[in-house]
Parts: structure tokens; sequence; C-alpha cells
């Protein structure tokens, strides 16, 4: 483990570290300015998330290829890059009927980093392995590890264990030559800058995180067939809207009335797929 003042040489340099000039009289603006100045960073963060596209492209079709040959794809991350990770993996579900046995999120201390900090745990190299070999990780899969600073422990041990078996490795990160770098096939770097609040990564880096993960995840659904058109065609009716929204996918697809929708997807036990082909062609489940 790295000691206390190498990791403050090392944090002393990263872009996200630094001071950023347009905020510097943060504590003594006016609300709507703070506002102005947080929103006007923002507007930043898609230009540099466009650079790093190709990159992103790289690893969708990585992570699609492996699933389709029986492969995993598991994020590891933590404090905000982790909590992120979990987001996105707890939408696919319901969204596109995927669940860990296609993708999972391992986020450093476990599921109660999920709502308060549990201290210590991104330092925590062994647990990453731990985590990582409890789930015989193997060359089929894919390891993405998320670090706005690229140097959590916890995501670096994760990626060089990934690396050292033969699976896929990647990283999301906001700066460049990072030490999860040396580890990661993909490197997706997205160039940030300083956060308004000085270190604060959950504000600029933490929302270039999120637009990647989503973009990320978006797309291999729909290079999995899960999306048909731009309709959502494999979700999970679990709950009222999400059945209404299936009627309104199925209409759209096949032109039905609502009411034909409605009962052709209680017929077809809420299997949205199912319910569009029985539209279609007028067979019974």
């Amino acid at each position: 483990m790295t000691g206390g003042r190498e990791v403050f040489e090392l944090l002393s340099k990263l872009e996200t570290e630094q001071r950023n000039p347009a905020s510097e009289r943060l504590s003594e603006m006016e609300t709507i300015e703070i506002l102005r100045v947080i929103n006007e960073e923002d507007k930043k963060v898609a230009y540099a998330v466009e650079k790093a596209l190709p990159e992103i492209a790289k690893l969708v079709d990585t992570i699609v290829e492996a699933v389709k040959s029986g492969g995993r794809w598991i994020y590891v991350g933590a404090g905000t890059s982790g909590r992120l990770a979990a987001i996105d993996v707890a939408e696919l579900l319901s969204t596109y009927n995927v669940g860990p046995e296609i993708v999972e999120a391992l986020v450093a201390g476990g599921p109660g980093a999920m709502v308060r900090p549990i201290e210590g745990a991104e330092d925590d190299e062994e647990m990453a392995v731990r985590e990582l070999k409890a789930r015989r990780l193997c060359e089929r899969d894919v390891v993405v590890g998320i670090s706005a600073s690229g140097r959590t422990p916890y995501v670096v041990s994760a990626l060089r264990y990934a690396k050292s078996v033969g699976a896929k490795t990647a990283i999301i990160t906001c700066v460049e030559n990072s030490p999860a770098a040396e580890y990661a096939d993909i490197k997706v770097v997205v160039k940030t800058g300083p956060e308004v609040v000085t270190g604060s990564t959950r504000m600029k880096a933490g929302t270039a995180q999120k637009m990647v993960l989503t973009m990320l995840s978006t797309a291999v659904m729909v290079k999995l067939g899960r999306v048909h058109g731009n309709l959502m065609v494999a979700l999970q009716p679990v709950s009222q809207k999400l059945r209404e929204r299936a009627k309104r996918v199925i209409m759209m697809e096949t032109g039905v009335s609502y009411e034909e929708a409605s009962r052709i997807l209680e017929e077809a036990r809420y299997d949205v797929v199912a319910a569009i082909v029985m539209a279609a062609t007028g067979v019974s489940y």
C-alpha cells in the first residue's frame, strides 16, 4: 500500500485535485451565482466525454463479444464511482432483463458502502481480489475499473488480478497515465479538469462517469438485441408504469389498440417480446 506522503504527492499532481479559478470565491457568492458556476462547469462534461467515444466504443464491442462467448462484465469501484456502477447494474434488470449472470458491480466495502462511507475500504487491495476470486473470474470475463483519479488501490488491485487470469480489463477515469491504466487493455479517459469544490470528484468527474456508464451499458444492450429500433422490447413489467410502457411498446411495434395490447401482454405472461410476436402474427402463447 502506498504511504501517506506518497499519496499526498500523487494527489497534488492530479488535475482533478487542482483549484478551479472559476470557483475560488465560491463561499462568498450568492446562491444563484454558485449554481451558475456549477452549471457552467457541468456544460464542459459532455464535450470531454465526446473525446473519449472511440475508446468507449472499443469497450462496448469487447463486452458484447465477451457476453456472447459466455463471459460477464464486472464493474469495480469505490465511493461515488462504485455507487454509480451499482446503480447502472440495478437499472439493467427491469429495463433489459439482465442480471448478475451477465453484469455485476463490486463496490469497495460491500452493500453497506452504498449508503455510508466504509472507512479504509477503497484502500483494501486484498478485498478486491477476494471478491473476484469468489466469482471465479476467468479469461472470458471483462473487468471495468472506475476511478476518477485512476489510483484507487481497490480498483488497481482488481485490474491487476483480472489481468493475471487473462480477463479483459478497462479503466474509466478522469486523468491520463494513472496507475490503473498500467493494467487496462482499454483506457477511457474523460478529462473533466478541476472541480468547483477542490477535489470533490462526485461533481464533474461523477457526472462524466454516469454519462459513460449509461451510454456504455445502453450500447451493449442494443448490440445484444435487447432493443428493437429504439424500443426496449426486453423490459420487465414489474410495476404499473412499466406495464403501461410495455403496452405502448407493443402498440408502437404492431399497431394494435390499447385494449388488444393489454389482453395480449397478460396472455403472454408479461413477456413483451412474446406479446409482440403474438400481436404481429396472431399466434397464441
